[in-house]
């Protein structure tokens, strides 16, 4: 199996932003949390989240291509699909959990990260309700596709029950016990 520090490797060398690797980490631990909540392999998932961008910067066009086909050749199968089904419009099919997972944690994660960077406390007190009520702007975070997000989260809750304020609260919270690494804390 890829370890994470292969996984982390690989990101860092085609990824030079940092920004998109804190995306690529927060989705991680996203990822994770959800699998162990869902009594699924949290390293599988985490490694999803970690790796479902690392293609995009350096080619975009090809985008989730290149990265798919690495993990295919060392034969991570489930995480390339996932990889591949991250979009609604590439229109590859869910076919697990981690598939769902993925979709419905990278657009949300990285939005509920653009609400905490305009609060002037950050992820403290951040609720879904706020998250929520700002996907309605279609000014704020306007590169969020909001397709994708509404999807995602509906794909998620047919297959685990509960609501959409569920899931945005687990991300809240994943990013909240993180916020220092993620740099989400409140400005000093």
């Amino acid at each position: 199996m890829l370890t994470r520090d292969e996984a982390w490797q690989l990101l860092c060398a085609w990824t030079p932003s940092e920004r998109l690797r804190i995306h690529a980490r927060a989705v991680e631990l996203v990822m994770r949390d959800l699998a162990t909540g869902a009594g699924e392999s949290p390293d599988l998932f985490g490694l999803a989240g970690l790796l479902h961008d690392a293609d995009y910067e350096a080619w975009p066009e090809e985008h989730p291509k290149r990265i798919v086909a690495w993990l295919r050749e060392r034969g991570e199968e489930a995480i390339a699909h996932a990889i591949s089904a991250h979009y609604t419009r590439w229109n590859v099919p869910y076919d697990s959990l981690m598939d769902r997972a993925l979709l419905a944690s990278d657009e949300p994660t990285g939005f509920i990260m653009a609400c905490a960077l305009v609060r002037p406390g950050r992820t403290e007190g951040l609720e879904p309700r706020s998250v929520k009520k700002k996907l309605k702007d279609k000014a704020f975070a306007a590169g969020v596709d909001r397709h994708e997000v509404a999807e995602g989260l509906r794909l998620l809750t047919e297959v685990l029950g509960g609501a959409e304020e569920d899931h945005l609260a687990r991300i809240i919270a994943v990013l909240h016990a993180h916020r220092a690494e993620l740099g989400l804390l409140p400005p000093a």
